[in-house]
């Protein structure tokens, strides 16, 4: 191999080094890269008694409080996003927004969809997005891709989400499945998924 191309092998190599980093998932900590948690639309109207219960929202919703509380105790950035009706403002207790954290309403499915979220996150430097919330197959799962797509790291916490049955034709497919299916599409793809317990233990 002649002095050129040692060369371009070499520049080659180092450019897909510096991929592989940029691209890879970091465990160091929540500060390296800078991480945002962002809880998708944890409100009561997903719960019993509420206009769109969904099959256990309770543990999900006490899973999210666990990964929000660790976020809390390393005063990292927590964006609460919600859906924007009469309906929607209630977020559940579970996870409530204190005053000094971040609010976005919306009015689409996809939380970064004419709302001000890529913007703020571009702005606090975050460069990943731990995700949860509900529905799994809908707001939860599009704020993931978007977040993917545009360029951030991506975590999803499987038990911090949660759906409810979907009817197709004369089949109804239950919950469980839903959530199951839209996490097996989300993994290893747009996000890396993993439990609450999962995610504290590799992030003490």
């Amino acid at each position: 191999m002649n002095r050129m191309h040692r060369l371009c092998a070499g520049i080659t190599l180092a450019v897909l080094a510096l991929f592989s980093s940029v691209n890879a998932f970091s465990d160091d900590s929540l500060n390296d890269p800078a991480t945002a948690l962002v809880i998708v639309d944890i409100q009561d109207f997903y719960f019993p008694g509420g206009a769109l219960p969904l099959v256990d929202p309770e543990p999900a919703a006490a899973a999210a409080a666990r990964v929000l509380e660790r976020f809390r105790a390393g005063n990292l950035p927590v964006v609460h996003v919600g859906h924007n009706t009469p309906r929607g403002k209630g977020f559940h207790d579970s996870v409530a927004p204190l005053p000094d954290e971040m609010l976005i309403f919306k009015d689409e499915v996809n939380a970064f969809k004419g709302t001000a979220l890529e913007f703020w996150l571009r702005e606090q430097r975050i460069r990943r997005v731990v995700i949860c919330g509900m529905q799994t197959h809908m707001c939860a799962e599009a704020a993931a891709r978007q977040a993917s797509d545009l360029g951030f790291e991506v975590i999803m916490i499987a038990d911090a989400c949660a759906t409810r049955d979907l009817t197709f034709g004369d089949r109804t497919v239950p919950a469980a499945e839903v959530h199951a299916a839209t996490l097996a599409t989300l993994d290893g793809f747009y996000a890396e998924v993993m439990t609450a317990d999962e995610f504290l233990a590799a992030y003490p």
